[in-house]
């Protein structure tokens, strides 16, 4: 059943990549490459049951572009958020029409987010800390 999961989230991963919003491309332009600081971000990869937008594995930095339809979805974006920080990653939200219209600035904000210090992650179920560059 699990591995039946895993196909179907690849799959979808596959799709959201080969067909990205106006806004993914812009921002993957800039992303992509290594252009960021040297750090390499993904497109479209899976963490848990989701499929975030954009991953930078060493700052365990997610970026998510929200158009129009996220207005309606607030409490499942709240849930996928939450869910994320418990796998200690940092979650940026930005608007499609920020990326279209304003991507420097878009660029500024997430250059001062790899640019933060990594903090521990609390795991819940061993009450221990565990190393800051785990990955998710």
């Amino acid at each position: 059943m699990r591995n039946l999961q895993r196909k179907r989230q690849h799959l979808l991963s596959r799709a959201l990549r080969r067909e990205p919003t106006d806004a993914e491309q812009k921002l993957w332009y800039a992303l992509r490459g290594r252009n960021l600081l040297d750090y390499k971000f993904r497109r479209q990869h899976s963490i848990g049951a989701y499929v975030v937008d954009f991953y930078c594995a060493p700052k365990r930095l997610v970026i998510e572009l929200d158009g129009g339809q996220h207005a309606d979805k607030v409490k499942y974006d709240a849930k996928r958020t939450n869910f994320l920080k418990t796998k200690g990653c940092r979650v940026l939200r930005f608007w499609n029409n920020d990326v279209l219209q304003n991507l420097p600035g878009v660029v500024e904000s997430i250059m001062a987010q790899v640019n933060k210090p990594l903090t521990p992650v609390l795991s819940p179920s061993k009450g221990k800390r565990e190393n800051a560059g785990a990955s998710v």
